[in-house]
């Protein structure tokens, strides 16, 4: 069902195929022991040419923890796109050395091109302000864990939606649960991109936006908190006017429910106070866990090593 594949974008897998990975991810985490060779003899490819921490890592980390090995790099001036090298004949060259990669890139559209040129599968790491489909398994993992189900809750994005990949690929595969409700909280500057409205209204999901937090705080299940992303901004002044238009304080979270659980994809700037990590409903450090979990599980079926 999965070997062979390659992950680009949310809607990548079925709802069938994404509850077979997140149980997968579940078996992984309570008994990590009983997969260690899985992917031995296996090597992942890391194509990094956007700074990461927690993708790289995780990714790295999942692959060894599975038996297999890591080669690739971190930064792109260490590589041969500093000498002109196209993507495409990038892909080809580590296409013959591993027997899977990953791929983060600044620029929209880069892992589906990438895909095009490889005889191996291909994870889309990120690609620019579009899509972070494995930061969305993570999410999903986490959400099952602490809240237990995804029909019928009402999420909450808050921060920069325009530029926020991990934002638009959960809300789009939030779409594909029943009864669910989005709220998005930003700035007018930093709304939520009209494709990502198209695809709720073609799917006939109930969402709202407004700029006030504090609002809807007590509506939500999930308050997804993310920074204002500097590098996405060609303009410094109007990055340092938006940057810190929403903090989530310990005050705020005061007329939460009880059973609201707060996620971020991090790192974290100043967008939640630090005094938040105490609170039981604070999760994005167990989220930042999950996430290798979720991909050692996505690493193995992919490599069909299960």
């Amino acid at each position: 069902m999965f070997k062979g594949r390659s992950l680009i974008e949310p809607d990548d897998f079925t709802i069938e195929e994404l509850e077979e990975l997140l149980l997968l991810t579940k078996k992984i985490r309570e008994d990590r022991e009983k997969f260690s060779e899985s992917c031995r003899k296996r090597i992942l490819a890391a194509l990094f040419f956007e700074p990461s921490t927690r993708t790289r890592l995780s990714f790295e980390a999942a692959m060894l923890r599975l038996g297999g090995s890591c080669l690739g790099f971190a930064d792109p001036s260490s590589s041969s796109a500093a000498k002109g090298e196209s993507l495409a004949d990038t892909i080809r060259v580590v296409s013959s050395y591993a027997d899977i990669a990953v791929i983060r890139s600044p620029k929209e559209g880069a892992a589906l091109l990438a895909k095009q040129y490889s005889s191996i599968p291909i994870i889309n790491a990120g690609d620019g302000g579009h899509y972070h489909p494995t930061q969305t398994l993570t999410d999903l993992a986490t959400i099952k864990q602490f809240y237990g189900s995804f029909e019928g809750i009402t999420a909450g994005f808050c921060g920069d939606l325009k530029f926020g990949r991990t934002v638009h690929s959960l809300a789009k595969i939030l779409t594909r649960y029943k009864k669910v409700k989005i709220i998005f909280i930003s700035p007018k500057e930093l709304g939520v991109p009209a494709y990502i409205k198209d695809i709720l209204n073609k799917r006939n999901i109930q969402y709202s936006e407004t700029a006030c937090l504090e609002e809807v705080m007590g509506e939500l299940d999930i308050l997804y908190m993310t920074r204002v992303q500097r590098e996405r901004f060609l303009n410094e002044e109007e990055y340092l006017r938006l940057k810190d238009t929403y903090i989530l304080t310990p005050e705020k979270m005061k007329a939460a429910k009880p059973t609201m659980i707060v996620l971020h994809p991090l790192p974290r700037l100043n967008e939640i106070d630090v005094e938040v990590d105490a609170d039981p409903r604070a999760v994005y450090f167990k989220q930042a866990e999950y996430g290798m979990y979720v991909r050692m599980a996505l690493l193995a079926l992919l490599l069909d090593a299960v």
